[in-house]
């Protein structure tokens, strides 16, 4: 066996086991879910019945529910969008030589590390309207007039839960940021000063520009995290007042799981995939960098 030969089977074996296990895990259910997606599955019967698109039609025609599910679901990436440029603000802040920047940036990683159902559990006692510490803290200091009952108030309980995937997702964003940011070269800044540029200059011309493929994965983070946000809701409100707090996700678990109907929950899985992709693919064109254009 030649050198060439040993070669490839060196690479051969070392890539066998990963790609077989993104083939099993992957793929695999993927393709499963199509399958099951056609069909009237049950979830435990040992045969199921082909039912063509019924489950997609029955989902985009005779489901409001999925559709108010949907519109919760642009609430947490509208808020989560808006938010971004602040996340880069307090990564630009930490970045720089202030007392405590690297108590900071670890205290701003703390909530993503917590397990969410710890936190939805804690923001649950925050929210109580009866002795929880968010209202006792708006009545001891005289505004008595904003207490609200945060989680049965079907007006508000989604901007509630929104807080709360703020305050766990927007500290991996600063220091993904905060990575993007220590990656540009001083130079830059050091010539933009020189030129006569101000602050808000720099921030302009050379770190959005050098921050601009972290900022592209903190959006598909969004994206995804939106579409698929289920665990908040689920443990603080259980999609309640009603369906108010519902997301897709959770609505596509108690199709599975509550109602048994693996096939229509499967074909919502199929269509939350697509607008993944079709959103992630949007606003990917959206941010392109078009300088070389």
């Amino acid at each position: 066996m030649n050198y060439r030969m040993q070669q490839k089977v060196v690479i051969v074996s070392f890539l066998f086991v990963p790609v077989a296990l993104l083939l099993l895990f992957l793929i695999y259910p993927t393709l499963q879910l199509f399958r099951y997606s056609f069909t009237s599955w049950d979830g435990y019967s040992p045969s199921f019945k082909y039912i063509g698109l019924n489950n997609y039609k029955q989902m985009l025609f005779d489901f409001p529910e999925a559709w108010h599910a949907i519109r919760n679901n642009v609430i947490y990436f509208v808020l989560h969008a808006i938010a971004i440029p602040l996340e880069i603000i307090m990564a630009v802040l930490l970045t720089r030589t202030l007392r405590g920047s690297a108590f900071f940036r670890f205290s701003v990683l703390m909530p993503y590390i917590i397990n969410g159902i710890a936190v939805a559990y804690m923001f649950s006692y925050i929210y109580n309207p009866i002795n929880g510490p968010l209202n006792e803290l708006l009545k001891a200091i005289g505004l008595e007039s904003w207490i609200q009952s945060w989680l049965s108030d079907a007006k508000i309980v989604n901007y509630s839960l929104v807080v709360v995937s703020l305050w766990r997702y927007s500290g991996v964003h600063i220091v993904l940021f905060l990575a993007g940011l220590q990656s540009i070269p001083k130079d830059l800044y050091e010539a933009a000063e020189i030129d006569g540029a101000n602050f808000w200059q720099q921030q302009r011309y050379v770190t959005l520009p050098g921050i601009r493929r972290v900022i592209e994965i903190i959006l598909f983070m969004n994206v995804s995290g939106a579409l698929l946000q289920y665990d908040i809701p689920l443990v603080m409100t259980n999609g309640g007042p009603g369906s108010a707090s519902s997301t897709f996700g959770l609505f596509s678990l108690q199709t599975a799981f509550t109602y048994n109907n693996y096939g229509l929950a499967s074909a919502m899985a199929v269509i939350l995939l697509l607008m993944i992709i079709i959103f992630s693919s949007l606003q990917a064109w959206i941010v392109k960098d078009r300088s070389e254009a």
